[in-house]
């Protein structure tokens, strides 16, 4: 029987993943994951071994279109699928991740000319070099009482497109006089596949300062930062900025033929990876928060009212479900700082027993630290080993564990780091109520809520509320083809609004985290310490932390 499918595809930071889906019931019918062939280049630049810099992270923009060479033709093989089933396609990235093009849409760093000018290349979204540039804007921007900060809890990123953006002008302004626009990874890639730009409203909205009612910051604002920025909204970031739910274009041919799909399937909008996760949920109502938690951790939220949040990354109006206000907050290192203890911090004789037992390093620690109980250990830590995105906004902080004795065991080290990513966002969640925000429901979706269940379970205990979790596994990739059947359309057998499709193709699991009780009142101890901890280093002593980072940096560079 003739089926209507769409077919979702998410691009993260290592990899980019397709999942093909019914429409009607959100049946995932195949997935494929291609992992990108150059990584993240963090080190050197891939054919010339050129070095880069403290806090740079790059990609090579052919990894995306890889994920659409191998992926997409490979769903519809496993699954048995024609193309004349498929109606719409959607897409996700993460963001900001943002690259120079010239007037054909070619990313610089793949003209010969550039190849060699780290510059030239996409500045995946945890790039932190242009730390310089978003504390200067942060700065100017709060002398001048510009009102776009409130919507961004007071502070910008490093992470986002103008910080980026003048990093390049100020670095390498051949390259940024070279560059016909500045694109969202996200729009480039849509791009790719319909041969126009459509920038979508949720990347520019989050994450390069523009509001549906008032656009980008005035030409005024940008002159302050930099006289050469004066007419950046004009130049660099044109472009028509189109809301989510909204068809980008349709399939061009040469897109059809390399993704073995028919000219003219509908292309959505893109949208951010988290926020794609969000709606994969099933999260379309105020008051519930989804927690997309993988490598990094992005806490959206929504509601029906626009208030200022201290440290939040935006508030914007239908950024995640038209409509709707969407918050956005996040820890930038959950996974990575889990990822970073087993790869650097386990002794050998653990990762020996670990093969010992047919088991991976993870699964051991998660074994042994599901032992202990709160408190047991002695430990605290602080979740910054990728610096603090909210409520501090400070790439510049990193890390830090007291109480470590010579009696520390590698499993108690674990657990404090998975009890200091809950209580990261404990801090998050309180602020938001503080503000006059409410969550009345919390969902967990990406990688680590299927892999982790004593973290799943911590968090339940110190957040003091049941989670729920999505019925697929591919959650993010599931938001993203939903947005593809709703860019198709109901009179192609996709759905008129985004609400529509989540009570069709949305499932919940049965299974739940729920708060135990005698848990919760040590962790409600525990967060006590935490929060005078995050506040003597996140605010009365945030410089020990920077000058060892630049202290750090310069004697690298003497090297």
């Amino acid at each position: 029987m003739e089926k209507r499918c769409v077919i979702g595809i998410d691009f993260g930071t290592e990899s980019g993943r397709a999942v093909l889906v019914d429409a009607a019931d959100g049946q995932e019918l195949a997935f494929h994951v291609t992992r990108y062939p150059h990584g993240v280049i963090d080190e050197a630049l891939p054919v010339s071994g050129k070095r880069l810099g403290p806090n740079w992270a790059l990609q090579h923009p052919d990894d995306y279109v890889e994920v659409l060479r191998r992926s997409v033709p490979e769903v519809l093989r496993i699954a048995g699928v024609p193309p004349a089933w498929v109606i719409g396609i959607g897409i996700d990235f993460t963001a900001c991740t943002v690259m120079p093009v010239d007037a054909e849409g070619t990313p610089l760093c793949m003209l010969e000319t550039y190849a060699d000018e780290p510059h030239a290349y996409v500045k995946l979204w945890k790039h932190h070099a242009a730390q310089a540039e978003a504390d200067m804007l942060n700065e100017i921007a709060a002398q001048r009482g510009e009102v776009f900060l409130r919507r961004y809890g007071g502070k910008t990123s490093s992470e986002w497109m103008i910080a980026k953006v003048w990093q390049v002008l100020r670095e390498a302004p051949e390259i940024y006089e070279a560059a016909d626009m500045f694109v969202e990874a996200a729009d480039w890639i849509v791009r790719v596949m319909t041969g126009s730009l459509a920038r979508s409203s949720c990347c520019a909205g989050y994450k390069a300062l523009w509001h549906k009612a008032d656009g980008y910051p005035s030409a005024d604002f940008f002159h302050a930062l930099d006289p050469r920025l004066r007419q950046i909204a004009e130049t660099k970031l044109r472009g028509n900025v189109v809301s989510l739910g909204a068809k980008a274009g349709e399939l061009s041919a040469h897109a059809a033929d390399m993704m073995g799909l028919l000219p003219g399937t509908a292309v959505a909008v893109g949208l951010i990876d988290a926020h794609a996760g969000a709606v994969g949920t099933g999260a379309v109502k105020p008051g519930q928060m989804a927690m997309a938690m993988g490598t990094s951790l992005c806490h959206m939220l929504l509601s029906d009212r626009e208030v200022h949040v201290e440290g939040i990354c935006g508030v914007v109006r239908d950024g995640i479900v038209p409509g709707l206000f969407g918050y956005e907050a996040g820890q930038p290192a959950v996974g990575d700082m889990f990822g970073w203890f087993v790869e650097h911090a386990v002794p050998g004789q653990l990762q020996r027993e670990a093969g010992a037992a047919n088991l991976g390093v993870h699964a051991l620690l998660e074994n042994r630290a599901s032992r202990l109980k709160p408190g047991e250990h002695g430990l605290l830590a602080l979740d910054w080993w990728n610096g603090n995105r909210s409520v501090l906004v400070n790439s510049e902080l990193s890390g830090l564990i007291v109480g470590l004795t010579l009696h520390t065991k590698p499993e108690e080290i674990y657990r404090a780091l998975l009890e200091a990513a809950a209580f990261g966002t404990r801090r998050i969640i309180e602020t938001f109520e503080e503000a006059g925000v409410k969550v009345n429901e919390l969902f967990a979706c990406g990688g680590l809520p299927g892999r982790n269940q004593l973290l799943m379970q911590i968090y339940a205990d110190v957040l003091g509320r049941e989670i729920k979790l999505p019925g697929s596994e591919q959650t993010t990739a599931l938001g993203a083809a939903m947005f593809g059947a709703v860019a198709a359309g109901s009179e192609r057998g996709g759905y008129s609004n985004i609400a529509e499709a989540a009570a069709k193709m949305v499932r919940l699991r049965e299974q739940t985290y729920r708060p135990i009780p005698e848990h919760k009142i040590v962790y409600d101890e525990i967060y006590g310490e935490y929060v005078k901890l995050h506040d003597i280093f996140g605010r009365r002593e945030d410089r020990l932390m920077r000058k060892l980072k630049e202290l750090s940096a310069r004697i690298r560079t003497a090297e």
